[in-house]
């Protein structure tokens, strides 16, 4: 049986032993997310259950708070979005599962807008603990919003910090997704403001006399690659 104080957080890859993760882990890039056991909108969830596709993990502040409120209906607004890049949304604040279901009644009701992702209880903080979200110190997760690019091997692949004034970019966050997909895809680089469609760049020769041989004294490793959608 599931209770608020039952979220389990578990550290190592799934195929292996999990072990108990200590707080505030400090994930980075290229490291596995921590496997856990939460309650949500949606009933029980594992992050491992998610493995075999792409997961976007993300933190706000508390429910029933304005630039919150406007996230979340741009997020459902987008979900199928997300969906067609074979991508599942998960949302987590340390506000309860009730919480959560009168605010999403209330976003529903107001702005006529269903929010069909999961949300999250973490009223220990267990889970922004061991994700890296907050401090072992913070007593509440209202300074940051924060967002984890998990890839199908449960790789986290990208993350953004924004505070708690300042709303995410559903376009970016899209973006973000669509460029690590291609990257994935092509075995290319996506260069700055890349967006689907556009010339990615080859990745750079790793041989001497290729880069001497290059006409172009940047050419050896600033080279267009090919475009993807």
């Amino acid at each position: 049986m599931y209770c608020n104080l039952q979220v389990k957080v578990y550290a190592g890859r799934m195929d292996q032993n999990p072990s108990p993760l200590p707080p505030c882990a400090g994930l980075r890039i290229g490291d596995f997310a921590p496997d856990f056991e939460a309650r949500s909108t949606l009933g029980p969830v594992r992050l491992s259950a998610h493995r075999g596709r792409w997961l976007v993990l993300f933190s706000h502040p508390a429910d029933f708070t304005p630039v919150c409120t406007t996230e979340f209906v741009a997020l459902a607004r987008e979900a199928a979005a997300f969906e067609a890049r074979d991508c599942a949304l998960m949302a987590l604040s340390v506000d309860s599962l009730f919480s959560h279901f009168a605010w999403l009644r209330m976003i529903r009701d107001r702005f006529g807008v269903e929010v069909r992702f999961p949300i999250l209880e973490d009223p220990t903080l267990v889970i922004g603990r061991a994700f890296g979200m907050v401090s072992a110190q913070d007593n509440d997760s209202a300074t940051v919003r924060t967002t984890f690019f998990i890839d199908p091997k449960g790789v986290i692949r990208a993350m953004t910090c924004y505070p708690a004034n300042l709303g995410r970019s559903v376009p970016e966050m899209l973006r973000i997704l669509d460029g690590l997909q291609a990257i994935d895809a092509s075995g290319q680089l996506a260069p700055a403001n890349w967006q689907p469609g556009d010339a990615m760049l080859a990745a750079p020769s790793h041989d001497l006399d290729a880069v001497f041989a290059a006409e172009d004294p940047a050419g050896w490793f600033l080279r267009d690659g090919e475009a993807q959608s």
